[in-house]
């Protein structure tokens, strides 16, 4: 058992010598922290004597005080000595008492238990540390024992600690090593454990790359799984000085250039790429034994050639590590870019490589599916699945840069003889909105809904009748007698012939919004600029999403650039505005409620938007206000840049 205390004790006085002519500040000794990490190692002679060596340590420490817990003279030593102390047999509380050089203290406790008894009933927990190439993990605990030393079979030192407390050691190199832990108590006989241990050596990832965040339609993909590469000429070049391997990876497609120098790839050399419109360059890598990596970037459309290259800062071994580098730092014309490189900086290393892609600054919000995952279909088919087979993925494809589920159904049966399906909690009574967008090649029905994923499969579904448009649907779900961890989302879409297609699909608890068309799904209507019903608020649609979007280019009044929506507003309730917004620049924004006419009394705030989409919420007592035709303002004009404001929801608290 082990306790800690932390002390501040006074500071009387610090004699400094050998300074006859000038001051020396002694400020520095105020910004010392307590002494920290403070340990004790207990030692014994196992001779039946009890002679205990007893060794503290701390980080900041100047000084320990010794109490060896058996009523005898407390003992102080300077750090880096030993204390020696006979033991009676006996159990005891050790307390060390480490000081720095400003008198702050810190206090440990610990257990020592002397017996002139072998230690018994020795457990050794002996094991790899997952995820970690060559790392093993050593800690025992046994009664009576005091310490335990580990011969690790390597012909390395001997290494100790206190029973309980566990080591860490690195091997060279995998393989099978003889490991002896010999257990320690006070008595003349020792306890040994032995085992021929197999060392585990990791030379591959043991996972995928992590999922890329950015959109779709913000990525000029080289390589991914995530996204639709462009088309290359060479990959790899027949000039690469290297090894190359495409492997999966916990099912992702990875890359494994091995012996690597440097290895190149060709986009096209007649159509080069343009990355004029692109602001980074993203991959992930992982390696063992690389040490020094860089990317470069080739336009051999120009004469003379242009090229750059970029070093990352720190390589990291034995872990995934995503790389953003800025396409501004590449001095070089990106117009027309021809080939990419990745080299190894004068060494020689395994790489592993994976979601090489250009990307931009986002251009929009990405796609909110609520309560599902991919509801955009953008990262393929998972989790979507056939039924309720998690081993049968949905099918999906890819046009214009765009995923979404697409079947043909070529023959009239049971609504669930065609389905798409993705499992996740519902819980019931728990009322759901679900969104979609769905068209097909005729006009025809689906059902949409919740439900279960077995038993007798209770559900909530609705028809749906789909056209040659893309149209946004959005249903109401009350989950009414049934819920569970895997219950899911379901499509029956086989009793009818035709396509389906199905994207952007959202499940959202539902929440009493008093707005309507919150989300401008539905395009501007009821959303205004200022008071004026005949002046509909500005709305864009990027990847999918429609959402308020106006770029101020010259700052005025907040009210001079507004969005409304006209409604009732109770006097004395107190109401909660939520809403997503960004912008281009970091700038302000004024929102809150108010009335629509008089004197415009309005609860309003300034909020502050960043480029990155944020969620916000304002809490609004209508203290002094209220209308039937009162609003939700937000006023934008005081600032130039973008505002964009998505998800408003207004409730009553």
């Amino acid at each position: 058992m082990k306790r800690i205390t932390y002390f501040i004790a006074f500071l009387g006085l610090i004699l400094l010598a050998g300074c006859d002519s000038e001051d020396r500040s002694t400020d520095f000794i105020n910004s010392v922290e307590a002494p920290s990490n403070v340990d004790v190692l207990f030692r014994v002679v196992p001779d039946n004597t009890g002679l205990v060596f007893i060794n503290p340590s701390a980080e900041n420490a100047a000084k320990f005080d010794i109490d060896f817990g058996d009523g005898s003279e407390m003992e102080t030593l300077n750090t880096g000595n030993t204390a020696l102390h006979v033991y009676e047999e006996g159990v005891y509380t050790v307390v060390l008492t480490a000081t720095g050089i400003n008198g702050l203290t810190t206090r440990l406790e610990r257990e020592l238990v002397v017996a002139f008894i072998p230690p018994q009933n020795l457990e050794v927990v002996l094991e790899n540390i997952p995820g970690v190439s060559k790392t093993v993990r050593v800690s025992a605990t046994a009664d009576f024992g005091i310490f335990y030393e580990v011969d690790f079979g390597d012909g390395s030192d001997i290494q100790s600690a206190n029973m309980g407390d566990e080591i860490i050691y690195e091997y060279a190199a995998g393989g099978f090593y003889n490991v002896v832990v010999t257990a320690y108590s006070a008595a003349e006989e020792t306890t040994v454990y032995e085992e021929n241990f197999e060392v585990i050596e990791i030379n591959e990832p043991l996972e995928a790359a992590p999922n890329p965040t950015a959109q779709p339609d913000d990525v000029i993909a080289i390589y991914s799984d995530s996204y639709t590469p462009i088309t290359t000429n060479e990959f790899p070049t027949e000039w690469s000085d290297s090894g190359f391997e495409e492997i999966q990876i916990d099912g992702n497609n990875t890359i494994k250039y091995t012996e690597m120098a440097f290895t190149g790839i060709v986009t096209d050399y007649g159509n080069p790429t343009d990355l004029t419109g692109m602001d980074f360059v993203h991959f992930d890598y992982w390696t063992t034994d690389a040490t020094t990596l860089g990317f470069k970037i080739v336009n051999t459309a120009v004469d003379p050639v242009e090229e750059d290259i970029i070093a990352v800062d720190e390589v990291v071994q034995n872990e995934w590590v995503s790389v953003v580098f800025s396409l501004d730092d590449y001095d070089m014309d990106r117009s027309q870019v021809t080939q990419l490189l990745f080299d190894a900086l004068g060494n020689r290393a395994t790489i592993f490589i994976d979601n090489l892609y250009f990307s931009r600054e986002p251009t929009g919000p990405p796609f909110d599916d609520g309560l599902l995952e991919n509801g955009d279909f953008e990262l393929g088919a998972d989790p979507w699945i056939v039924g309720v087979d998690d081993n049968a993925p949905a099918p999906v494809v890819t046009v214009g840069g765009n995923t979404y589920y697409s079947v043909d159904v070529t023959s009239a049966g049971q609504p669930f003889s065609v389905n798409v399906s993705q499992k996740l909690e519902i819980i019931e009574g728990e009322t759901y909105v679900l969104t979609f967008d769905a068209w097909s090649n005729v006009d025809r029905s689906i059902i949409a809904g919740i439900g279960l994923s077995g038993g007798d499969f209770s559900n909530n579904s609705e028809p749906v009748n789909i056209t040659t448009n893309v149209t946004n649907y959005s249903l109401t779900l009350t989950a009414g007698g049934f819920g569970a961890p895997d219950a899911r989302v379901l499509f029956d879409v086989g009793a009818e012939v035709g396509v389906v297609n199905i994207d952007n699909v959202s499940l959202k608890v539902f929440v009493d919004n008093l707005l309507v068309n919150g989300d401008f799904e539905a395009g501007a209507d009821p959303w205004i600029v200022g008071v004026d019903d005949t002046a509909p608020a500005p709305v864009v649609t990027v990847g999918g999403n429609t959402y308020y979007s106006v770029d101020v280019t010259s700052a005025g009044q907040p009210f001079s650039v507004n969005v409304s929506q006209k409604l009732e507003i109770i006097q004395g309730e107190t109401y909660t505005l939520t809403f997503d917004a960004w912008s281009d620049v970091n700038r302000s924004i004024i929102a809150g409620i108010g009335l629509s006419g008089g004197d415009f009394s309005n609860n309003s705030e300034p909020v502050n938007i960043t480029p990155t989409v944020t969620n916000y919420t304002l809490t609004l007592p209508a203290d002094g206000f209220g209308a039937p035709d009162a609003r939700v303002l937000f006023d934008v004009g005081a600032e130039v840049g973008m505002v964009n404001i998505d998800n408003v929801v207004l409730s009553i608290n």
